[in-house]
């Protein structure tokens, strides 16, 4: 196994459920309130169809679990998976509040080793998670695995600027994520812990090689915000 993030995947469970009742907020401040608007972006894009069944790995607390529950409709099926427990009991708390449980299952779960079979859904996707596992490729692996014959796998991630200029601001402004977390939410070594693993993932081409890798083809990727944030589709063939 080639490691992406060399961090213990018992320690970032750990962070994660230390950080989740003030992730949310963090989420907004550090993007600038961008990822809604990404996440937005991304369903336009991908179009889902009503009756479809998606999973949605690293889920977190469910923003986009809940985007996709609505693009399926009451005929469709949404699984949202994640190894956070506190997260989860957000994530749970914000589908009772839309009304979406009668087409959303969350799952305590491993990205690495998805507990299903081969060929079930139509969609997966990933959110900002992707960075955090500890193998990035056997993740992408697991979510071509699980999803059938034209199904699609979908990653929105942060991402590195290509410009010059605009990257230089964009690590300054990143240098400064740990500071910021610890004045509002006095939670510096988990923030310092979440800019070192942006700063540290792949490029968004690397990442189409890596799709590729897991046997996705017709991949395409997507920067938003001078590259801020990288969206990445591909498609499973027979």
């Amino acid at each position: 196994m080639s490691l992406t993030n060399k961090t213990p995947e018992t320690k970032v469970e750990s962070l994660f459920d230390q950080i989740a009742d003030n992730y949310d907020g963090m989420n907004s401040l550090i993007s600038l309130g961008n990822h809604k608007h990404w996440r937005k972006l991304v369903m336009k894009q991908l179009k889902v169809q009503p009756g479809s069944f998606a999973i949605d790995v690293c889920c977190g607390t469910g923003d986009w679990t809940i985007a996709l529950a609505k693009a399926v409709g009451p005929s469709g099926q949404v699984i949202g998976l994640d190894f956070s427990e506190e997260m989860l009991k957000i994530a749970e708390n914000k589908v009772t509040a839309a009304g979406l449980r009668d087409r959303v299952t969350l799952v305590k779960g491993d990205a690495m080793h998805l507990p299903y079979d081969d060929n079930q859904f139509d969609l997966a996707t990933i959110g900002f998670g992707l960075r955090n596992v500890p193998d990035a490729d056997q993740v992408l692996h697991e979510m071509a695995r699980v999803i059938h014959n034209q199904g699609r796998v979908a990653c929105l991630e942060t991402s590195k600027p290509t410009n010059p200029i605009i990257k230089l601001g964009w690590q300054a402004y990143f240098n400064l994520v740990p500071i910021m977390a610890k004045l509002t939410v006095n939670k510096y070594q988990e923030y310092s812990y979440l800019q070192r693993t942006t700063a540290e993932f792949v490029s968004a081409a690397k990442l189409v090689e890596m799709f590729q890798n897991a046997g996705l083809t017709d991949v395409s990727y997507r920067q938003f915000t001078f590259g801020a944030a990288a969206f990445h589709l591909g498609t499973k063939r027979a």
